[in-house]
């Protein structure tokens, strides 16, 4: 893939404009003083597969096609690329890795200006059949993960941190990093996306305390990730009809701390008057670190 990367000119904030916008649900943690957790296989005899509750708020949602100017990956956190992809079969996980991930990783160095990346994983997600409310994404018995309807980001402070060790597998090699990014690079798989689009919300509307450390288990480990309490002033966007040849790149983690989007929360959401007929929404989902020598 030759990443081809169209950049807008930036504006002074007081010429910016926002898109359209369409008024939906998307799915907030309600606080309660508990720190939630969700599972990524099956829980124990009796566990319930997360914890916490959710609500689910009205929020304008922009159409980014229509935002002047673009948003950008340091700025708003995020940005779309017009990145075709040699992929014939994305449930193919060994194509995906021999072809997809080296795509992946030379998209996130044309995105961020960094030098070096490291593809470590990538998700296949499918919308359910019966088009039921979005939840958390769980895999069900037969076929890949749902959409995850809940607004998180994958990586905290400290998850964040303790990735780069992982991803290097070498502990003196991370310790000489001076700064490093997780970004997360999203496409659709099947064409058009019409019914659950992913919605993206400007770093910049969103303060540390909207965030809430929340645990991931897995069979031998556990993770945390962000979710998010529910705030007037988040400002959030999606890009309509995103098809296969698009990707949206986003911000998961930077190791720096001032001047440049750090974490940008996400969350899939139903498009009001979803048609009847409209094609379930295929995606894929994969995960780089990059870092700036």
């Amino acid at each position: 893939m030759n990443a081809r990367i169209e950049r807008a000119p930036r504006q002074s904030p007081a010429n910016a404009t926002g898109g359209l916008a369409v008024v939906a649900g998307l799915n907030y943690l309600v606080p309660t003083g508990e720190r939630p957790f969700s599972y990524a296989c099956e829980p124990p005899a009796g566990t319930p597969w997360e914890s916490g509750r959710y609500e689910l708020r009205q929020m304008a949602i922009a159409d980014a096609r229509s935002t002047v100017p673009r948003p950008s990956i340091d700025v708003e956190g995020f940005e779309l690329c017009d990145a075709p992809s040699a992929v014939r079969d994305f449930f193919d996980p060994d194509e995906v890795r021999a072809c997809y991930h080296a795509e992946a990783a030379e998209l996130a160095l044309a995105v961020t200006g960094a030098q070096r990346a490291h593809v470590f994983d990538h998700l296949v997600r499918r919308r359910e059949r019966d088009r039921a409310p979005v939840s958390f994404g769980r895999k069900p018995a037969v076929g890949p993960p749902a959409v995850n309807g809940r607004i998180h980001n994958d990586y905290t402070e400290a998850s964040g941190r303790r990735r780069l060790a992982m991803v290097l597998a070498d502990a003196l090699a991370a310790a000489r990093v001076e700064r490093y990014a997780i970004i997360n690079i999203w496409r659709s798989i099947k064409g058009p996306v019409r019914d659950t689009p992913l919605a993206v919300c400007d770093a910049r509307s969103v303060a540390a305390s909207d965030l809430v450390v929340s645990d991931v288990r897995y069979p031998r480990r556990t993770g945390e990730i962000y979710h998010a309490r529910h705030s007037p002033r988040h400002r959030w966007s999606y890009f309509s009809g995103m098809d296969r040849h698009e990707a949206l790149v986003f911000k998961q983690y930077d190791s720096r701390n001032c001047g440049v989007a750090r974490f940008v929360l996400h969350a899939a959401f139903d498009l009001p008057q979803i048609p009847v007929d409209a094609p379930l929404r295929e995606s894929i989902e994969l995960r780089c670190l990059v870092i700036y020598d």
